[in-house]
C-alpha cells in the first residue's frame, strides 16, 4: 500500500472497510477508542496504510492549540493520550479541560473547563468512553473529581453524582480535608462501571489509595478495594497491627487493564507511604508495588504478585500492564507484562499470576537506619534480562573534563552504594535505577505478529539523603535561601533555573503563581514533587520570601501536619546523579528503546533512544536522553515514539529498530502516540509539551500527503 494515499478518498475507504471485515484481527486494533489503544493496554494497531515503505512522506496534517492557559503561564508537560470514537477525538489539555475535535481536521467542536473559570492543572492523561444506546459519556477526573459529561455536547450530566461530578476524596476512611486525592490516569469501564485509581501524597500523611468502581449511569459507589489490607482481609498480616488506620499510598496512578473475556481488571500498584522510610509499616507491605487481578465486577481479589517487599525506593509500578498471548515451549500462554521502574520484566500467568519465566528470591542490602528493617530478599526476574542500567563502577562515570571526573567521583565514593535495593541512608545512597529509572508512565507496545514487546527506558540515577524529622525540633534552620540549598536546589538547582521538561525552573515564579499557590504546592506535593510539609512546618514565611524575593512580612495561611509525625526525611527526593555543569554523571546511553521477543525472552534489537549531539562523542553512537511517554506499534510494521528531551518524534522498524522517519516539534514529546482512520486516511497523532510559542503545548496529527 506503499501508494495508496493518492487513490480517490472513497475507494480507499471502501477498501479499508473490506480489510477490516476480512481480517481474523480483533475490530478494537482497528480504533483507538481507549486510552493506550485498547482494554489490554497494547498501544498496538492493525492500520497499515502508512507502512515502512511510505513513512517518510509523513507530514503535518493539522494542529490543535488548547486556549486555556492564563496569561504568562507555561503548563507543565502536556502528556495525555487522546481517544477517537465516532471520528470525534477526546482529550484533555494540561490545565485539565476536555476538548472534543474533529478527528479528520483538528476543527474544535466543544471543550468543558471542569474548574468553571478557577486555576487548574497538572498530568491528565487522558479519558474513558462509555455507551448505551443513545447515552454516550466522557468520564475523566479534574482535581478530586470524577466527571461525566454528554460525548455529543460536553455538558455535565446532571444524574451522575452532584450535578456531573463524583468527589474522590470522600469514602477512604479518613478525612477528606486532611488529604488530597488526584487522579491522573483514566479509569477503565465494565460494563456499567468505571473502575478508578488515585494519586496521593507520598509522606507519612498520604490518604490510601483503595480502588473504587462507580456506576456509570448514577455516580453510585460500588465497590471499593482495600489496597492497605484491614483486618480479616488478604494481606493484612504483611503490616504492623492496625496500620490501615494510619498508613497511606499502595496507589494506582498508573492506570489499569482489562480483560472483558474474563471480567479481571489488574491494577499495578504504587510504593506505601513513606515512600524512603518504613519504620511504622514493618513487613512485606502487601498491596504495595504488586499486580493485583480483581474481579472487574465485584472488587473481590483473585490474585496478586509484588514486585517489591517494603519498598524503600519510590519503585511504584509505573503503567498499566500489557494483557498479551504468547507462546513459550510450543504452548499458547496468556499473559500480563509488567514494566517496572528497576528494569525488570514481570511475565505473569493471567489466570493465576504466576510467573512464566523464572522469578528468584534474591538476597539485598540491609538499612542502617534506626527502626528500619528492610525485607532480605527481593523478587529478581532470571529472564527477560533487565532493560535498564543497574550496577556502575567508578569505570562508568562521565569525565567531561578532569574538574568533572574528580567531582562526580568524590560525590560516588561518599555515598553508600551496593547495587540494586541499596537502602537509603543518613551519608546518602545512590539509586540505579532511580525513581525515573526503567519504565516511565507511557509502559510499552505490544505486537502480536512477532511478539515483540517495546518498551523505552531511562538509564536514570539519583541520591536519596535522609534526615531526621522530628516536629517540635524541626525548626533547626533558619532562613528561606538555606532551606532552598538543602532541600530544593538538588531537583532545582542551586540557580533555580531547574532542569526540564519535569524539574521546571523556580526563576521568576511570581509572574506565574501566587504565593498562596507556590505554598499550596510546597506543603501538598504536585506531580513528581514530594510534600515538603513536615519541612518546611513554621518555616513558610523564609522559603516563601526566598522564593518571590521579597522583604516585607505577611501571614500565609498554612495546612498544619500532624504534630507527632516523626522519622525520617529524603531530603534529595528526584536529585539526579550529575556533574558540577549539570551533565549526567554515567556515561551513555542515558535513554534506550528495547524490542524483547516474549515467545522466547530474548532481546531482538536496543538501541538508544534520542540525542544530545554536543555530548556526543565523534563516531560514537546517539547518547540516548531522559524520555517520558510510551511507543506504539503498528501493522505497518513500525514503532512510533516522541518520549526524547531532544524533540523528536520519530518512526522506527519493528523488526530491526532502524530509524525511517523523524520530525522537529516545537516542544517536547512526552506522551503516547495514538493512531486512527478518517475518512479513509490513517493519521498519527501526538500531544506535545508548552514551548516558546505553545503556553498550554498542541495536539498534531501527522498523515501522508493527500
Amino acid at each position: 500500500m506503499g501508494s495508496s494515499y493518492a487513490l480517490p478518498r472513497i475507494f480507499i475507504f471502501i477498501l479499508a472497510t473490506v480489510i477490516i471485515q476480512c481480517t481474523s484481527k480483533p475490530e478494537e486494533h482497528f480504533t483507538w477508542s481507549v486510552y493506550k489503544g485498547d482494554a489490554a493496554s497494547s498501544s498496538y494497531s492493525a492500520l497499515n496504510q502508512i507502512n515502512r515503505g511510505n513513512v517518510s512522506e509523513l507530514r503535518l496534517a493539522w494542529t490543535f492549540q488548547p486556549m486555556d492557559t492564563p496569561p504568562g503561564v507555561r503548563l507543565p508537560k502536556f502528556e495525555c493520550n487522546p481517544i477517537i470514537v465516532d471520528d470525534i477525538m477526546y482529550s484533555t489539555s494540561a490545565r485539565h479541560w476536555v476538548y472534543a475535535l474533529h478527528s479528520g481536521t483538528g476543527e474544535k467542536l466543544w471543550e468543558f473547563d471542569p474548574f468553571n473559570g478557577e486555576k487548574g492543572g497538572g498530568v491528565k492523561r487522558g479519558v474513558s468512553y462509555w455507551a448505551r444506546g443513545d447515552d454516550k459519556r466522557i468520564l475523566f477526573t479534574a482535581g478530586e473529581h470524577l466527571f461525566a459529561l454528554d460525548a455529543q455536547t460536553g455538558q455535565p450530566i446532571e444524574e451522575f453524582g452532584n450535578n456531573g461530578r463524583v468527589a474522590l476524596d470522600q469514602d477512604l476512611g479518613v478525612d477528606p480535608d486532611s488529604v488530597w486525592v488526584i487522579p491522573t490516569s483514566p479509569g477503565v469501564v465494565f460494563k456499567d462501571l468505571i473502575i478508578q485509581g488515585s494519586e496521593v501524597s507520598e509522606l507519612y500523611d498520604a490518604a490510601p489509595g483503595h480502588l473504587r468502581a462507580y456506576h456509570i449511569p448514577t455516580g453510585r459507589l460500588e465497590w471499593t478495594f482495600n489496597t492497605i489490607p484491614q483486618p480479616g482481609e488478604t494481606g493484612y498480616e504483611t503490616w504492623p497491627k492496625d496500620a490501615w488506620k494510619y498508613a497511606g499510598g499502595a496507589n494506582n496512578w498508573a492506570g489499569m487493564s482489562l480483560d472483558p473475556k474474563r471480567g479481571i481488571v489488574y491494577v499495578p500498584l504504587g510504593s506505601p507511604s513513606y515512600d524512603y522510610y518504613g519504620a511504622n509499616r514493618k513487613g512485606k507491605n502487601l498491596f504495595g508495588n504488586s499486580v493485583v487481578a480483581l474481579d472487574a465486577l465485584t472488587g473481590q481479589l483473585i490474585w496478586y504478585f509484588q514486585t517489591v517487599h517494603h519498598d524503600l525506593w519510590d519503585y511504584d509500578l509505573p503503567a498499566p500492564p500489557n494483557l498479551v498471548t504468547i507462546r513459550l515451549n510450543g504452548k499458547q500462554h496468556d499473559a500480563v507484562v509488567q514494566t517496572t521502574k528497576t528494569g525488570f520484566l514481570f511475565v505473569l500467568d493471567r489466570d493465576t499470576g504466576e510467573p512464566l519465566f523464572p522469578v528468584e528470591e534474591r538476597p539485598v542490602p540491609a538499612s542502617n537506619l534506626p527502626g528500619e528493617e528492610t525485607w532480605p530478599t527481593q523478587p529478581i526476574p532470571v529472564k527477560p534480562k533487565p532493560y535498564t542500567r543497574q550496577h556502575i563502577t567508578e569505570k562508568d562515570l562521565t569525565a567531561f573534563s578532569k574538574e568533572d571526573s574528580l567531582f562526580i567521583v568524590q560525590r560516588f565514593s561518599k555515598v553508600r552504594y551496593e547495587g540494586l535495593f541499596t537502602p537509603p541512608d543518613r551519608r546518602g545512597t545512590l539509586m540505579l535505577p532511580g525513581s525515573r529509572g526503567g519504565s516511565e508512565w507511557g509502559g510499552a507496545a505490544f505486537d502480536p505478529e512477532t511478539g515483540f514487546l517495546f518498551v523505552n527506558s531511562n538509564e536514570s540515577s539519583e541520591f536519596a539523603y535522609m534526615q531526621p524529622v522530628q516536629m517540635d525540633e524541626i525548626n533547626v534552620i533558619d532562613g528561606g535561601k538555606s532551606i532552598y540549598s538543602r532541600y530544593c536546589s538538588s531537583c532545582h538547582g542551586l540557580d533555580r533555573k531547574g532542569y526540564e521538561p519535569d524539574l521546571p525552573s523556580l526563576m521568576a515564579i511570581k509572574n506565574r503563581l501566587s504565593e498562596d499557590e507556590v505554598l499550596d504546592i510546597i506543603m501538598k506535593g504536585s506531580g513528581k514533587m514530594p510534600a515538603f510539609g513536615p519541612v518546611v512546618e513554621g518555616k513558610t514565611e523564609k522559603i516563601i520570601s526566598f522564593l518571590f524575593e521579597r522583604e516585607e512580612d505577611r501571614s500565609l495561611n498554612s495546612n498544619k501536619i500532624k504534630k507527632d509525625t516523626a522519622g525520617y526525611f529524603n531530603s534529595t527526593a528526584y536529585a539526579r546523579f550529575r556533574d558540577a555543569a549539570g551533565r549526567p554523571a554515567t556515561k551513555p546511553p542515558w535513554g534506550t528503546l528495547n524490542a524483547i521477543d516474549l515467545n522466547t525472552g530474548e532481546y531482538a534489537w536496543r538501541i538508544p533512544l534520542g540525542n544530545r549531539p554536543e555530548l556526543q562523542g565523534e563516531g560514537e553512537p546517539m547518547t540516548g536522553t531522559e524520555n517520558f511517554g510510551g511507543p506504539m506499534v503498528t501493522a505497518g510494521g513500525l514503532v512510533f515514539i516522541g518520549a526524547t528531551s531532544d524533540k523528536k518524534f520519530r518512526a522506527f522498524d519493528k523488526q530491526t529498530g532502524d530509524l525511517l522517519w523523524e520530525t522537529e516539534l516545537p516542544g517536547g514529546g512526552y506522551a503516547s502516540p495514538a493512531t486512527y482512520m478518517s475518512e479513509g486516511r490513517q493519521f498519527i497523532t501526538l500531544a506535545v509539551s508548552s514551548g516558546d510559542r505553545y503556553p498550554a503545548g498542541l495536539i498534531m496529527a501527522f498523515a501522508l500527503p493527500e
